[in-house]
């Protein structure tokens, strides 16, 4: 039997807007299965995002749904949050949108601790904009913005998350589609700021300047260059030195900002 995607779909707003070959309808379907497996009330549940075009997701989803302004999508969640600490809020956002414009409000977050998901829909560039290279993009890959190659390292997101203190750190990518609904359900269940790194494909932008012969190829280019944390452990620096780690990277457990915030405003009145 198939799957019924359509009971947590604003079914009035479909056809997306994505284009061809795009993987964000995966990793869309990944997000409600694991959310479904939660068994959670749509009524509980608050999405955010910025601008993008993985931030038109919570416009086809039926829960509780802001779309922001560029690169606030965990700001007006940390409102969301301390306001009504019960939700379950989730932040979500490209790399252009969480790491550049919206870098600080990221590093802050994961420094609180917060209660809230953080998912990174990571696909090298600035799609919806025109392809200019994003804080992501590998040093020597083409963009609009870089016609002769990327001069400028980039970014590790689940090292920039670890390294500003989430405590819970995550990566997987729009192929292996199983294995992203499981990071996703993990980083909902765990209590402070999770961050799962997703990485993407985007053939219309990153893949026509960097020579991708089609959507598919870009997936199986994700198939061959991830590696499972437990066979990651095994290999030499040397074997890694073209992958990327999938999985469950950091976990720990310590004060959540809620919880520290309530403490500490109890103790000046006294109580």
């Amino acid at each position: 039997m198939a799957y019924d995607y359509s009971r947590f779909l604003r079914n009035e707003k479909l056809p997306h807007i994505w284009c061809p070959g795009c993987t964000y309808g995966i990793v869309l379907k990944s997000f409600i299965r694991a959310i479904d497996s939660l068994g959670w009330d749509k009524n509980d549940i608050v999405v955010t995002s910025g601008i993008g075009c993985c931030s038109r997701l919570p416009g086809y989803v039926d829960f509780n749904t802001l779309h922001t302004t560029h690169g606030r999508s965990i700001a007006f969640a940390t409102g969301v949050k301390i306001a009504n600490p019960k939700l379950k809020v989730i932040a979500l956002g490209g790399d252009g949108d969480m790491t550049a414009i919206g870098g600080n409000h990221f590093i802050h977050a994961c420094r609180r601790n917060i209660d809230i998901t953080v998912l990174v829909f990571n696909n090298n560039i600035y799609g919806m904009t025109g392809a200019q290279y994003s804080p992501t993009t590998p040093k020597g890959a083409w963009a609009t913005t870089a016609p002769y190659g990327m001069p400028e390292n980039n970014f590790d997101i689940v090292n920039l998350a670890i390294g500003s203190g989430a405590s819970f750190v995550a990566r997987s990518t729009a192929y292996h589609a199983t294995h992203c609904e499981k990071m996703i359900k993990e980083a909902l269940l765990h209590k402070g700021l999770s961050v799962v790194e997703i990485i993407n494909a985007c053939p219309t932008g990153f893949g026509r300047k960097n020579k991708f012969k089609s959507p598919t190829s870009m997936l199986l280019w994700m198939k061959d260059k991830a590696v499972q944390k437990a066979k990651a452990e095994k290999m030499s620096p040397e074997e890694l030195s073209d992958k990327f780690v999938i999985g469950v990277l950091h976990k720990e457990e310590k004060p959540e900002f809620i919880e520290s915030y309530d403490a500490t405003v109890g103790l000046n009145k006294g109580e």
